[in-house]
């Protein structure tokens, strides 16, 4: 799903929730009443309770014209929301209070009222304007009590579709921040292997050249193609380091030299796609290339209760100089990537030992069957 997509969604609740809070209403409303008829044993019950029947259902009619005003102004401000659930309520209430007179009092009055003094006062419509007001206010106060239950509901749907965007615009940027992470390949490394081919052109080697631009280009097309999201297994990710290792031993013949020290059994593991990379860079970087003797660069891994161990190490330049490997966007890269992927289950270690080189040491937990 785009970001557009995302924001483009409207919050709001659905018109048969709606319906079932006006339901809900008119019958509470319709218990009650009925309720104090009996307690209060009014005449003619059973004909009183047909036409508030009649009244109710014209009354769940209203109420939906009220929720269809609200739903017009379900993206405006929540003051203006609540103003026109004030102000519409008026002529609803009104409405409904009329229907109630004309039901109850002026269609045939004689089927509920037996006092001829009543009777009269209906006739005369003495009291309509008065019993009109009245009901329209307590019908007023029914019709804000339940606007206020549908923005309630309303607001509480929008704050959980808020919720919601918020968690896929989170996924969007967390995304967007790994596919970056995964393409920092160092773009020096690709300079210095274009110089290395260069010279072995101009040396007339070409074997050794058809070779460095075969491992170049499967370096590239595997790191570059697949999906930055997915995993992929130990042994896949140390195949590519190979690739990238080849190309280094191009560069430095004699002073690169590679141990890879990984159980058959760990190889199934899943790790994030070029995890290895920046660390195998930094020794090379920090390593290997300042130096004037052989480097051993080795790659382990072993597991112990659950969680996988991968370590890449140097023995090149000594403590004091190994302090510019933590910095610039490298490990940095690794550990991001490690927490996105396993939160914190996963761990990045680094340590300069005291007779030379630099160990980093990532700790995740053991997945398999997932890449």
């Amino acid at each position: 799903m785009t970001l557009q997509q995302i924001s483009a969604r409207r919050p709001g609740i659905g018109q048969e929730v709606a319906l079932y809070t006006i339901l809900g209403f008119w019958l509470f409303y319709v218990l009650i009443v009925t309720a104090r008829a009996a307690v209060m044993d009014f005449p003619a019950q059973g004909e009183m309770a047909q036409r508030r029947v009649v009244v109710t259902l014209i009354g769940i009619v209203i109420t939906y014209g009220l929720y269809r005003l609200l739903r017009r102004v379900d993206d405006q401000r929540l003051g203006v929301r609540i103003m026109t659930a004030f102000v519409g309520a008026v002529p609803c209430a009104v409405a409904i209070a009329g229907i109630n007179y004309y039901i109850f009092n002026i269609y045939h009055p004689e089927g509920i009222f037996r006092d001829p003094e009543i009777l009269s006062e209906i006739a005369s419509g003495t009291t309509m304007a008065k019993e009109i007001a009245e009901v329209a206010i307590s019908r007023y106060f029914f019709l804000v009590a339940w606007a206020a239950l549908y923005l309630a509901i309303s607001y509480a749907a929008e704050v959980r579709e808020a919720e919601r965007r918020t968690a896929q615009f989170a996924r969007a940027a967390q995304d967007a921040e790994l596919r970056s992470l995964r393409y920092q390949v160092n773009p020096h490394f690709l300079f210095n292997t274009l110089n290395s081919l260069s010279s072995l052109v101009m040396t007339h080697r070409a074997a050794e050249a058809e070779a460095m631009i075969m491992n170049l280009s499967t370096f590239y097309r595997t790191s570059l193609s697949g999906d930055p999201l997915d995993d992929v297994t130990l042994a896949e990710e140390v195949k590519l380091q190979r690739f990238y290792l080849d190309i280094e031993a191009v560069r430095f013949p004699d002073r690169l030299r590679v141990l890879i020290d990984i159980p058959d059994a760990l190889m199934s593991v899943c790790v994030p796609g070029l995890i290895l990379q920046p660390l195998v860079e930094n020794a090379i970087k920090y390593g290997v290339s300042p130096v004037n003797r052989p480097v051993t660069l080795s790659i382990s891994a072993r597991a112990e209760a659950g969680q996988v161990q991968v370590t890449v190490a140097d023995d090149g330049r000594g403590p004091a100089d190994n302090h510019a490997e933590g910095e610039g966007i490298g490990l940095p890269n690794v550990r991001d990537r490690l927490a996105a992927r396993f939160g914190e289950a996963a761990a990045l270690h680094s340590e300069a030992p005291a007779e030379g080189g630099f160990i980093v040491t990532l700790t995740f937990p053991e997945v398999r069957n997932d890449c």
